[in-house]
């Protein structure tokens, strides 16, 4: 019997029998073959350009797969560059924004905009508006100046008041009071010091 002719699975009822192959592998179909039941051909297509656009799709899978392999590597070389150079993500961001901002400054947008402010602040319109809020706030500062010598001028009639040194008569008496006693707790002494000691004690 010829190798290659048997059946090689352990659990056929054939097994070790010769099998023809070629009625067994006609039924089989083959992943990926052109033309199949599964696969059929787009209309206006023939098997050998299908076969052609198989083979051509598969390279550049492959090449793809290659382009991933050496960007994740030139990717890890760079970091590992950065790294010995000092450069953390934190300066690299640092950096990026930096640029950023630069690139704001000298676009279009940002240089109308700075030319459209400074024709407003060349206006007559802001310059009466600086002039009156300018005045209404040396309106203001003296008015608040005023209020503060007023409220302190009050404050000081009341201080000279007969109300208040009456008020101010009694505090500082409680305070005496309060403050006296316990300055007197020193100087007073303890009880147990009037008693006199017994040599023999009833108990």
């Amino acid at each position: 019997m010829d190798p290659a002719s048997q059946d090689i699975n352990l659990n056929s009822p054939n097994k070790g029998l010769a099998v023809d192959q070629s009625e067994n592998l006609a039924d089989v179909p083959v992943e990926g073959a052109v033309g199949n039941s599964a696969n059929p051909l787009p209309p206006g297509l023939t098997e050998e350009e299908a076969e052609e656009l198989h083979n051509e799709l598969t390279k550049v899978e492959e090449e793809i797969n290659t382009l991933r392999q050496v960007l994740s590597a030139k990717e890890r070389h760079a970091t590992e560059l950065k790294r010995k150079l000092g450069l953390s993500p934190l300066t690299e961001l640092k950096q990026n924004i930096s640029k950023s901002w630069q690139d704001v400054q000298t676009s279009n947008a940002y240089l109308s905009a700075s030319a459209t402010l400074d024709d407003i602040a060349q206006s007559e319109v802001y310059k009466k508006t600086q002039e009156t809020l300018s005045q209404a706030g040396m309106k203001t500062s003296a008015a608040l100046s005023t209020m503060s010598t007023a409220i302190g001028k009050r404050l000081g009639e009341m201080r000279n008041s007969p109300t208040f040194k009456s008020f101010e008569d009694k505090v500082g008496n409680l305070k005496g009071k309060v403050v006296g006693t316990r300055g007197n707790e020193d100087t007073v002494s303890s009880p147990t010091e009037n008693t006199p000691t017994q040599e023999n004690p009833p108990f």
